[in-house]
Parts: C-alpha cells; sequence; structure tokens
C-alpha cells in the first residue's frame, strides 16, 4: 500500500496537491470526485466510461510522466469534446499507479 502525489488544478484555477492511494484501482475522475475538486455532477456523468469527457483535463508535466497510450475509446470522446488541447486526456483512462507520482493536471472548463 502507498500514495503517490497528484497535484489537480480544479477549474477556478485553485491549485490542489493530494494523496492518491496506488491500492484501490482508482482514476483521476474518482480522485477529484472524492476530494471534491469539481461541483457535484459535472465531472464523472459517465461513470468513468470515456462516454461524455466531463472529465477531460491538461496533463501539464506530460514530458516529465509516461502515460499510457490513449485507447480508441478515449481518442474517440476527446475528437468529439470542447476545448480540446494537444495534451487532452480523459481522467476516468489515467488510472492511479505509482508510475504517475508527481502528474499535474488542469481540469477542463465544463462547457
Amino acid at each position: 500500500m502507498s500514495d503517490v502525489k497528484i497535484t489537480i488544478i480544479d477549474r477556478n484555477g485553485t491549485e490542489h496537491t493530494v494523496d492518491a492511494p496506488t491500492d484501490m484501482s482508482m482514476n483521476i475522475m474518482e480522485l477529484v470526485r472524492a476530494y471534491e475538486l469539481a461541483e457535484e455532477g459535472t465531472i464523472g456523468i459517465c461513470g468513468g466510461m470515456a462516454m461524455c469527457a466531463s472529465c477531460q483535463c491538461y496533463v501539464l508535466n506530460e514530458d516529465e510522466i509516461t502515460l499510457p497510450e490513449k485507447n480508441p475509446d478515449e481518442e474517440a470522446m476527446l475528437w468529439e469534446a470542447f476545448n480540446v488541447q494537444e495534451n487532452s486526456r480523459l481522467g476516468c483512462q489515467i488510472h492511479i499507479t505509482n508510475e504517475i507520482d508527481g502528474l499535474k493536471v488542469q481540469l477542463a472548463p465544463e462547457s
């Protein structure tokens, strides 16, 4: 059992560095919900199935952290989403593991 540190910038621009457990099969979307860093009902609307992009975030230190490649479902959802940038990912598709210790993300705007 171990925790990693993840920094999340919420939609108001406030930075939060939180402990994220690696032993609970959580992802970034669930972490945001657990720490209540987004208004209720505005993130993870599809339940983490890569079908809504409400958990879209921007990976701010992608040169320092190696994330898994986007799967086809994530690619398709980002193709249809708003405010997509080169560093956009779906938080529900970034699983919390030791490899992402130090990850820094910013939540994308709601619309």
